[in-house]
């Protein structure tokens, strides 16, 4: 009895201050909220270096017109789990390194909910009625906004035209057509399987497609376990089991299934619009001039595909929030959008698409918007690394046997539940 007592002690002397510290970093956020909002001046923008050099000239023209308030890149890790560390080092020490952050889509529940970001209402609010709406939905948590959507992602289905000239318009249509890649002794359809972030992506996907979801409005409370997402993740596990989507392709990430359908290998794909461009790569492609893309699809037409991306917030300790502000705006004019979609950045205004000339440079841009508009963000969760582990390692398990899907949707449930406590 008496070892138990200072364990009790010491718990509950935690738990203050785990509630003391909880309690101050809220009312220091709710402080810095209300500071430096209407300051301009020299601000920096920080982006992982793997896709800064997207927004490197949407920086130069920005700054060639305002010589007092210069925006400087500071780039971060080219690995995203790394740059994540570098801006939740800085902001968990409650620095202003960076005024505007390019956050992964999935980071922006995270962050909002650590009170690290300038939440974008009243003199922050930003006029987003010509994005994409999944875009919005992405950068929004709790039903605010905390983010702007700078560019935007989605998978598209890749088909050989010289095997299907037409894409399948639903999801039995693709499977009744896997007849024709037995006869031409090709995969039928490849994706991302291995179990990393590319199996929730796919697994949303089916999920969203089949008129399911993740999580509800919170964040934190599962809603995996409805009748549609069971039937989304039974189609995907199916499709799998019956190799109608190639038995390989859980060892597969993006560019495994890059390799295997540029490689002559599938009749259909599932990946990222950057495959556009290596199915007619002449030096590397066996393809070439045999693709179409499509939506992804579900068991009534175009599917609702995995929403990729950055948002960019602001820190909400930064000293010239007006700037930033602005610039954020700035990255969503339609001469800075038009500058991502010609260089094979997604962009989030959806008026880009149907411009003409983008098109006859891009022909898949209108598919790509048709996707886009059917498109989910993955889970909007401040548990998404746990909700995101939970969906890999039970759908990981559902598609080899180990676990039905119903015993894969309870075990999902209880981890998303669990996270969020």
């Amino acid at each position: 009895m008496r070892s138990y007592i200072p364990r009790m002690v010491a718990a509950v002397s935690a738990v203050s201050l785990l509630t003391l510290a909880a309690c101050s970093s809220s009312v220091d956020a709710d402080t810095a909220a209300t500071e430096n909002t209407s300051a301009r001046g020299p601000i920096t923008f920080a982006m992982g270096s793997n896709d800064a050099g997207s927004v490197k000239p949407i920086i130069e023209s920005w700054n060639a017109s305002h010589p007092d308030e210069q925006v400087s890149l500071k780039e971060l890790a080219k690995s995203a789990d790394d740059a994540r560390d570098q801006l939740v080092q800085s902001l968990q020490a409650g620095n202003d390194d960076y005024d505007v952050m390019a956050l992964d889509v999935v980071w922006t529940a995270e962050f909002a909910a650590r009170g690290w970001l300038q939440e974008l209402s009243g003199d922050f609010a930003m006029d987003t009625s010509g994005l994409l709406p999944a875009t919005v939905e992405s950068a929004t948590f709790n039903g605010k906004q905390y983010a702007a959507p700078q560019n935007t992602n989605a998978q598209l289905l890749y088909y050989r035209t010289d095997l299907v000239p037409q894409a399948p318009t639903d999801w039995q249509g693709l499977l009744d057509s896997c007849t024709i890649a037995v006869e031409n002794n090709v995969d039928c359809l490849v994706t991302q399987l291995k179990q990393f972030e590319g199996l929730t992506v796919n697994a949303t996907q089916f999920i969203n497609s089949w008129g399911g979801s993740v999580v509800g409005p919170d964040g934190k409370t599962a809603t995996v376990d409805s009748e549609q997402a069971k039937a989304g993740l039974q189609a995907l596990v199916d499709a799998y089991q019956n190799e109608d989507i190639a038995k390989r392709s859980t060892g597969f990430e993006e560019s495994e299934t890059n390799l295997a359908f540029t490689g002559g290998e599938s009749m259909y794909a599932y990946n990222w619009p950057y495959m556009v461009t290596t199915s007619e790569d002449a030096e590397a492609s066996k393809v070439v001039g045999k693709v179409g893309v499509a939506p992804i699809l579900s068991p009534t037409g175009p599917g609702a595909s995995t929403l990729g991306g950055y948002n960019n917030g602001i820190n909400v300790n930064s000293k010239n929030k007006a700037t930033a502000k602005d610039f954020m705006a700035f990255v969503q004019n339609e001469e800075s959008q038009k500058s991502f979609a010609d260089n094979s950045f997604p962009p989030v205004l959806a008026s880009v698409y149907d411009d003409a000339t983008l098109i006859a440079d891009h022909p898949y841009l209108p598919v790509l918007k048709t996707a886009l508009e059917n498109a989910k963000p993955r889970p909007v969760s401040p548990n998404y690394t746990a909700v995101s582990k939970a969906i890999q390692d039970n759908v990981y398990a559902a598609l080899n046997g180990n676990k039905t899907v119903d015993q894969a949707v309870a075990d999902m449930t209880t981890a998303i539940n669990n996270a969020g406590k």
